[in-house]
């Protein structure tokens, strides 16, 4: 088991799916990013879910409904830069902070994200 795994048993699925309505709620207010997505954000929303369902040691059905997830590859015909990343990284900071969870795993979290949004850089 890796050390993400750990999140799932923590807070559970209902506070995932607050999460992801948090990001996309600011996705929403976010000129940079909302500029990255069709008009309707409930599709992304509900992929966002389930994939951190699945990252974070819950049910696989992002994989099973879409293959591997293959982040960097899925993301290359948007620009990722800096810029970008750092958007993306404190809109989902500012949905962390809205949804109750445990400092040590709103850390792991972090350090998670973090690490997934400088990979994906691409510019």
């Amino acid at each position: 088991m890796n050390e993400f795994q750990t999140v799932y048993q923590a807070i559970g699925e209902e506070k995932i799916k607050e999460l992801a309505g948090y990001f996309y709620q600011g996705v929403a207010n976010n000129e940079a990013l909302r500029s990255l997505y069709p008009s309707d954000l409930d599709a992304a929303e509900k992929r966002l879910f389930l994939f951190l369902l699945q990252v974070f040691g819950g049910p696989t059905t992002y994989s099973e409904q879409r293959g591997h997830p293959r982040l960097r590859m899925r993301h290359l015909e948007w620009a990722i830069d800096d810029n970008m990343r750092d958007h993306w990284l404190s809109t989902m900071f500012t949905a962390m902070d809205k949804v109750a969870i445990d400092q040590n795993i709103k850390e792991l979290m972090m350090s998670y994200f973090v690490k997934v949004a400088n990979h994906m850089i691409n510019q």
